[in-house]
């Protein structure tokens, strides 16, 4: 059975797309608040490493950038950390693994909505939110679309991952995949969305599961 195509927005990695230079790391050991804060108030921890465009050691601590959350009782705001490279003027801003990437919302949002509208299995840890019905529709339309150029991409990491997408199958919808994983024990039930959606972008950044 063939799924709809996922929105090209979802598939076009960034180097595919002319003049890219900087963009968003995510920090995919960071899982809650309090680390979150830890690292914001020393600019080495979120540091990365190296520039992804060009290769320079150290980029520079730039600035913070605020990033307003939907989706809780009420609107909250983080902060976010960007780095810039002196070399080749790339800007990296580094996002902790519990914040959405484009969704401006924390995953255990996401999840939680998406759970409740039988999209993917509940966790069991999922708490009643309210988000706008088209909102909802969206993310599940994503989630019903193929997952095919995810399945490439997760395919290259071997081993064991590699048996379990065989099993899911590359004809399969995101939302198959997701729970593939799930039961296969390869992702935390809790926070299957949050770590299938960091592993993608680290393999290849631009890449959005929703």
């Amino acid at each position: 059975m063939s799924h709809p195509a996922a929105e090209v927005c979802l598939t076009t990695p960034y180097s595919a797309r002319p003049g890219q230079k900087g963009g968003t790391l995510i920090a995919e050991d960071v899982v809650s608040l309090v680390e979150h804060e830890r690292r914001l108030a020393d600019p080495d921890l979120y540091r990365p490493a190296r520039c992804g465009h060009c290769g320079r050691a150290r980029p520079y601590a730039h600035d913070f950038r605020e990033r307003v959350l939907r989706g809780d009782s009420e609107p909250a705001v983080e902060q976010i950390r960007r780095y810039l490279c002196p070399s080749c003027s790339a800007v990296w801003q580094v996002l902790p693994a519990f914040l959405a990437r484009h969704l401006h919302r924390r995953w255990m949002v996401v999840q939680a909505v998406t759970a409740g509208a039988d999209v993917v299995a509940t966790s069991g840890s999922e708490r009643r939110v309210r988000v706008p019905a088209r909102t909802t529709r969206r993310w599940v339309q994503r989630l019903l679309a193929s997952a095919a150029r995810l399945t490439q991409v997760l395919a290259v990491v071997g081993g064991e991952l590699v048996e379990v997408l065989g099993r899911v199958g590359t004809a399969c919808t995101r939302a198959e995949l997701v729970e593939g994983l799930a039961a296969a024990g390869v992702v935390a039930p809790s926070r299957k969305l949050e770590q299938i959606a960091g592993w993608v972008h680290r393999l290849m950044p631009g890449i959005r599961l929703m």
